[in-house]
């Protein structure tokens, strides 16, 4: 429950890359009915990856506002969640590597993050890559970048009353029950 009584509707999906984590948090989204809401925080940076975009948006279909948001995103979560709206972050791993690459203050900021997501109206799933499962890291910018990544999971898993994590395209639930 939120401060106000109301009930939290906030679901992390984690999982590794092609897990199908993406294609199961539209499903939740969907499944809310009413307006749907897709906060992509990927950059274009070369061709192949604005191919990917393009192909991921003609994916979701007509029924998706896209809100492209790199940076911001509780700015974007403020601006899109409201009752009866279904909002899909997509994806935090990409959104950490935005942080780093601008150098901004990422403790500040994922605890920005975590801070306002009890108090969001409407459905949140947010998306991010379970980067913690494989080797360290050989190199100090991407073992920062997992332990960013670590902790910012932590985080909202602590306040968020579903974790799921994909695998094989299967939803395993780490915490709470399917929505």
């Amino acid at each position: 429950m939120t401060a106000a009584g109301l009930s939290l509707d906030l679901t992390l999906v984690l999982g590794g890359a092609r897990s199908g984590k993406s294609r199961y948090a539209e499903g939740l989204v969907t499944a809310l009915g009413g307006p749907r809401v897709y906060i992509a925080t990927s950059q274009i940076w070369d061709e192949e990856m604005e191919e990917r975009v393009a192909k991921h948006r003609d994916d979701r279909g007509p029924d998706w506002t896209t809100v492209e948001e790199p940076r911001d995103l509780t700015g974007a979560l403020r601006r899109h969640a409201a009752d009866g709206t279904g909002v899909l972050v997509d994806c935090l791993t990409l959104w950490l590597t935005n942080l780093m690459m601008a150098e901004a203050d990422i403790g500040a900021e994922s605890a920005a993050l975590v801070d306002m997501l009890p108090a969001l109206p409407g459905r949140v799933v947010l998306v991010s890559n379970e980067v913690g499962l494989g080797i360290v890291p050989d190199n100090a910018l991407a073992r920062r970048f997992r332990d960013h990544a670590g902790r910012l999971h932590q985080s909202i898993a602590a306040v968020a009353p579903r974790v799921v994590l994909t695998v094989a395209g299967l939803p395993m639930f780490v915490k709470g029950t399917p929505a």
